[in-house]
């Protein structure tokens, strides 16, 4: 297949069928060169037609942006509530939680009403107001400097509060869950604070919608074996369960 057209016609279809295609199966289904290929896949991303990748393409983004939190806030809000519902019934008798930043994470605090006494302690301005005027909850806020992005704090004043403090379970939003690369945000200074949080915690749980999963945030906060429970929705590939289930992670479908 040595016409440019016939091979660009080809690659768009097997992405949108396939959501990935490699170079290498490209260059063997059409009997080309990798630079050949190289080539096409560059002048379709140009034309914004696709995404290239670490040895192929991908039909959406696997890179994920820091937007606002009020943008954040109307994308998957279904999605999020359930999860959030579902991730409370995790807390039970615990009498302490750290609740991170993000939309899901701010769900999570919206449906919280804990009939026995419940410490919270977070970095997210939002999630702390939320919280305040619950009877049964008492707010730990961690401080430092404010991002306008997330509305969440972050820094070494946020980190030396966590030094002297221990709680039951992490709930955390993220940005990308990558079976290879693992747990990911889009904000670098966010994500130490986050390795700090688990440090910090004896149960780690992660609340992602379905759009989460197979995307790369620029911090790393960890690696899957890190994690002990991920709650998401029923848009979730099974591909991406059965290996976190492998990995030895407990997948909660919302």
């Amino acid at each position: 297949m040595k016409n440019i057209t016939d091979r660009h016609e080809y690659i768009l279809k097997k992405i949108k069928n396939n959501t990935k295609v490699t170079i290498q199966e490209l260059c063997d289904e059409m009997k080309v060169s990798s630079v050949t290929i190289r080539k096409d896949l560059k002048l379709l991303e140009e034309k914004e037609l696709l995404f290239r990748i670490k040895g192929g393409a991908s039909s959406t983004n696997p890179y994920a942006v820091d937007r606002p939190i009020l943008v954040k806030e109307t994308i998957n809000s279904e999605e999020k509530n359930r999860i959030a519902k579902a991730a409370i019934q995790m807390i039970q008798d615990t009498d302490s939680i750290l609740i991170g930043s993000g939309t899901t994470a701010y769900a999570l605090a919206r449906h919280l009403n804990p009939e026995h006494p419940l410490t919270v302690i977070t970095p997210a301005l939002k999630v702390a107001l939320e919280l305040s005027n619950k009877p049964s909850i008492e707010v730990l806020q961690l401080g430092g400097l404010i991002r306008p992005n997330s509305s969440s704090v972050a820094g070494q004043y946020a980190m030396r509060i966590l030094e002297d403090v221990s709680c039951g379970i992490l709930f955390l939003g993220v940005d990308g869950i990558d079976l290879e690369f693992g747990i990911t945000i889009s904000n670098i200074t966010e994500a130490t604070l986050n390795q700090k949080m688990l440090q910090t915690s004896q149960k780690i749980v992660i609340l992602a919608d379905s759009t989460k999963f197979g995307r790369r945030g620029l911090g790393k906060v960890c690696n899957l074996e890190d994690v002990d429970y991920i709650v998401t929705d029923n848009n979730t590939s099974k591909k991406y369960i059965l290996a976190l289930e492998e990995a030895g992670i407990q997948v909660i479908i919302a």
